[in-house]
């Protein structure tokens, strides 16, 4: 289960569904869907896929968790960070993925939370984090390193896999 995530600049909220509204203002920004694709959400669309999300996935054997990142000191939402976990042989593994609202970007705001989002997963005793990325998203790819992810060999609907092992 999702529970707050902090670090010196952010508190990392569960995800709820009266998130919405303010988030679909923070990804309006149709530049956000580039490497995507889709458009930005308006907030009943976003609201309901909030739902969605808050319901839980259908196998019992996968976790979805999000959180929105919110700025402390400017009591405002900037973004989204979440993990998918799943159950395999080898242990636990989750797929992660970050957006920030583009009037946040480049303050580093993504990597932090990023970074805070991975130390829990290992916390969680996660021992893979993987992500996909747009060979051309280099800020997304920057987030990926930062966090300790190295780009992989397979691909995924035109994205690669960057991945981080821990055990």
């Amino acid at each position: 289960m999702a529970e707050t995530i902090t670090t010196v600049r952010l508190d990392l909220v569960p995800l709820r569904v009266d998130h919405a509204e303010e988030m679909a203002v923070v990804l309006s920004d149709p530049a956000l869907h580039a490497f995507t694709g889709g458009a930005p959400d308006a907030p009943e669309a976003l609201r309901e896929r909030y739902e969605r999300l808050g319901a839980g996935s259908p196998d019992p054997a996968v976790s979805w968790l999000n959180w929105v990142i919110r700025l402390r000191d400017e009591e405002h939402l900037a973004g989204t960070v979440q993990a998918t976990i799943g159950q395999f042989d080898d242990g636990a593994r989750a797929e992660i993925a970050w957006v920030v609202g583009t009037p946040w970007q480049g303050r580093g705001i993504a990597t932090e939370a990023a970074r805070a989002l991975v130390a829990w997963l290992g916390r969680q005793d996660v021992r893979t984090v993987m992500a996909h990325i747009h060979p051309e998203h280099h800020a997304s790819a920057a987030v990926a390193t930062a966090c300790g992810l190295a780009p992989g060999d397979e691909w995924q609907d035109g994205e690669r896999r960057w991945l981080r092992r821990t055990g």
